[in-house]
């Protein structure tokens, strides 16, 4: 007791005043940062806002920031980026606190060029979604690429003190504006780096081969719901739909029907009301197919993708590809990391996609090593040369490096083929092809897409793309195939083709194919995710839908005969993985993959959008130890 008694008791009075003092001198230092941060951009550029008129009259609203050191003897080239995602903040006496998602750009200046879409927050004009491309002009037919043209023409001749060189970037929508750019042929243009771009919403974004990305549900409003006047605000925003719990499976799980969705929420959404009145590839969808007008494009293109990308994918490795066959003249190349949507434009320190750990500050080693390079060689040096950066630029996700190649797919690769047997080996050597690996797939019961319910409240689920897939791999109505342990390491490296024999008691039916990496039964434990089991972790490296009504044509959907062989073909898209050696490869097939993507009721309809509760029925579906899958194997 005469312990106790002897030590002075707090003043808390005195405590909370200091603590008061403490958080005022954070608040203060904070407050001075950001301060210091929001006006560095004002202490060296000026801002200007301006009405560019296109070749139809329609005015784009455009932000240009011009560094204050600009003059005859000190010349500058510009950076566009193009966005329908507002260009904000607007008003010539409010600054951005960053000019460019990669700050060894920005330190080293340019004329940061920033302008809204036709039809979208201050731009006049009418928004349409991937605006059709039109080949034959006349002087007034419009498209992005005229108005990327017409923007370019206007900032050469109008911005004093330029150095007649244009750059132009931008990641997802605006990789899109930015890929349709290049076809703009402007000889001011002199580098385009579309990033995460869209190249056909029937395999990007909205759709993958056709089926509905039930994941981008809630960002209908933004793209579906029309302005009436400039706007500097998202007018749209009353119309988000507002999570009521970090469960995100619920609302999924609550909607009901997809037809149940659509008439709760999008009766008046333009966007979703044209994708259900047009559920095959009919002309809607072609002429929103970027990919036929890629040609004749004669400047730098740097096309940059993640390999986790859960929206664009598809995107940049088909922009790639095609302007590599069609535009020999192009300055093309491509990098692809160990990224979600667009995590090349900010630094994490460890960086991790889901649980899985790939590297230190990759997103500042490619900010700094490839981005700055690439626009620094075209527009601060000689355009017509090829800057000393590598055709293709991509990260190994099993061995976790970057590797640089001549071409890609790499020339020096095998195709090699394995077999999904009934007995649930994965092998060079194939069974009996009238055996079967057989499930029940039941669209009221579908396989989860995902364990991370708060990721489905999102946009657009991400963390999929690499999850562990034991969970599913347990479920009786999911078929694997796995390899015996590797003896060494086998590096996939291109693209991955997997040619299903099935047959199925339902008239109609979707694919899922997956390929797993599973880690050895010792596989140690990782001190930054305490809660994650490494031992036996089935990593996804690549996954694919394919719905069985456009098995032989998108345009003509077709009926599966019920209990008749047919042959179902997945095109995963590429790889770059090295499963490593005392690994194993597993191969999953299942017929649900949900909230991901939409349910397929498995009963033939001309438009499954418009299916009913009572369309949903259950399936038995079996899988030819027949079926196999296509890999390139780097030798």
């Amino acid at each position: 007791m005469g312990i106790f008694n002897s030590v002075k008791k707090p003043n808390f009075n005195q405590i909370f005043n200091s603590m008061k003092r403490l958080v005022l001198f954070f608040c203060f230092m904070t407050a001075t940062f950001t301060f210091a941060q929001a006006n560095a951009v004002e202490e060296n550029y000026t801002k200007k806002e301006v009405y560019i008129p296109m070749r139809d009259g329609t005015k784009l609203f455009t932000i240009i920031y011009t560094p204050k050191d600009i003059s005859k003897s000190n010349r500058y080239p510009f950076i566009m980026n193009r966005t329908c995602y507002s260009i904000a903040p607007y008003g010539e006496t409010v600054f951005r606190k960053k000019l460019s998602p990669n700050k060894f750009i920005e330190k080293e200046k340019y004329i940061f060029v920033f302008q809204d879409v036709r039809g979208r927050y201050m731009s006049e004009g009418t928004f349409t979604n991937m605006t059709p491309q039109v080949d034959h002009k006349t002087k007034k037919d419009v498209d992005e690429s005229t108005d990327t043209y017409d923007t370019v023409d206007w900032l050469v001749k109008n911005v004093q003190n330029n150095s007649g060189k244009v750059g132009q970037y931008g990641t997802s929508y605006p990789g899109f504006y930015t890929a349709v750019g290049t076809l703009s042929n402007h000889p001011a243009l002199v580098a385009s780096s579309p990033q995460a771009p869209i190249s056909d919403f029937w395999y990007d974004d909205f759709h993958h081969n056709g089926a509905f990305l039930m994941g981008y549900f809630k960002t209908f409003p933004v793209f579906g719901v029309s302005k009436s006047k400039p706007e500097k605000e998202s007018w749209f925003a009353d119309k988000m739909i507002k999570p009521t719990s970090d469960d995100g499976y619920l609302f999924y799980k609550n909607m009901g029907t997809l037809k149940d969705g659509v008439d709760q929420y999008y009766k008046d959404n333009f966007f979703m009301q044209e994708i259900v009145d047009h559920p095959n590839y009919d002309g809607y969808w072609q002429k929103r197919n970027l990919i036929p007008h890629l040609k004749n494009i004669t400047h730098a293109v740097m096309t940059v993708g993640g390999w986790f990308d859960a929206e664009d994918l598809r995107g940049p490795l088909e922009i790639y590809k095609t302007i590599e066959k069609s535009s020999p003249k192009a300055k093309n190349t491509i990098v692809m990391g160990p990224f979600s949507h667009g995590g090349w434009n900010y630094d994490t320190g460890k960086h991790y996609h889901n649980d899985i750990y790939f590297g230190d500050s990759i997103a500042t080693y490619y900010q700094k090593n490839i981005e700055q390079p690439f626009f620094h060689h075209y527009l601060k040096e000689d355009a017509k040369t090829t800057a000393k950066l590598p055709e293709a630029y991509m990260f190994d996700t099993g061995k976790k490096q970057w590797s640089q190649f001549e071409n890609w797919p790499p020339k020096k690769v095998v195709q090699q083929t394995f077999y999904l047997n009934s007995s649930g080996t994965l092998s060079a050597i194939g069974e009996n092809p009238k055996t079967f690996a057989s499930y029940i797939s039941d669209p009221n019961k579908p396989v989860l897409s995902s364990e991370n319910y708060k990721d489905m409240n999102g946009f657009t689920p991400r963390n999929y793309m690499s999850e562990d897939q034991r969970f599913a791999s347990y479920r009786p109505d999911v078929v694997t195939f796995t390899t015996d342990i590797l003896e060494n390491d086998m590096t996939l490296a291109g693209e991955i083709i997997s040619k299903l024999t099935i047959v199925s008691s339902s008239s109609d039916a979707d694919f899922i194919v997956k390929l797993i990496d599973i880690y050895p039964a010792d596989e140690k434990s990782n001190a930054d995710k305490p809660n994650v089991v490494y031992a036996n972790y089935h990593q996804m490296v690549r996954s694919e839908i394919m719905p069985a009504r456009f098995r032989n044509s998108f345009e003509k959907p077709e009926p599966l005969i019920p209990n008749k062989s047919a042959t179902v073909d997945v095109k995963l898209q590429d790889v770059f993985h090295t499963f490593k050696k005392g690994h194993k490869i597993q191969i999953q097939v299942q017929s649900t993959w949900f909230p991901l993507m939409a349910i397929n009721p498995q009963k033939f309809l001309e438009n499954p959008y418009k299916a009913t509760k009572d369309d949903y029925e259950k399936a038995e579906i079996r899988i030819s130890s027949g079926s196999t899958i296509a890999v390139d194997v780097l030798k």
